[in-house]
């Protein structure tokens, strides 16, 4: 277990999982400075504000965040806002109203594959820009179970390993979880993601030559 905080812990700031975080957002701030705006609107769907703060955006007066979660998530930060949404449909929200729209591994979370759509429908037309990552369906360990080859296994061997085992980061499940989870989440294929977005450009990380998530970008 200890390795596993050590690889996957979002909280420390020196896991492998938040260096490759990191990383990515680097990335992403080559984007938003070749952008050349003075101001920058971002709206991140499903994202936190202690994820900007990891990173000291919640100090920079160049950059506005509106945090699109369900319920509305407290902010402190004076250059962030929340408000309570659907990514699937963002009526509250017109044309290009962001200059930039963000989201990191939620996607994947949407059910089905008609819903995956909409959002990626959505993020397109309030964002003049988008940075969407979400992971990869076939790199080797599932990344939310942390189980090799789990999103291949048949369904009533999963709700069993989740249920009766504690080989998922260290937890047993109860089955009204299990199953809501096992619904949740449908990662994507890589020829599935760029048909969300087509025209975009993708972003790869990888670890040991495989990769591990992508990155639609617009920018």
């Amino acid at each position: 277990m200890q390795l596993m905080r050590a690889l996957t812990d979002y909280e420390n700031t020196t896991s492998l999982v938040n260096r490759m975080r990191s990383e990515r957002l680097r990335f992403f701030e080559e984007r938003i400075a070749a952008l050349g705006l003075e101001r920058v609107r971002i709206l991140d769907v499903g994202g936190y504000e202690k994820f900007w703060r990891m990173r000291g955006y919640h100090s920079r007066p160049d950059i506005d965040i509106t945090i699109l979660n369900l319920n509305r998530e407290p902010v402190s930060a004076p250059n962030m806002r929340s408000v309570a949404g659907d990514a699937r449909h963002m009526p509250q929200f017109g044309d290009d109203e962001f200059d930039v729209v963000f989201s990191n591994s939620v996607i994947e979370h949407l059910h089905t594959r008609a819903n995956q759509q909409a959002m990626a429908n959505e993020v397109q037309r309030i964002g003049r820009h988008h940075f969407v990552q979400t992971p990869n369906r076939y790199f080797p360990v599932e990344p939310h179970y942390l189980l090799p080859a789990f999103q291949f296994l048949p369904r009533p061997v999963q709700r069993t390993i989740l249920t009766k085992t504690a080989l998922s980061r260290g937890t047993r499940m109860s089955p009204a979880d299990a199953a809501a989870m096992l619904d949740e989440i449908r990662l994507l294929s890589a020829d599935e993601f760029r048909a969300l977005f087509p025209g975009s450009l993708i972003y790869c990380e990888r670890i040991m030559g495989l990769t591990k998530s992508f990155t639609a970008y617009s920018m």
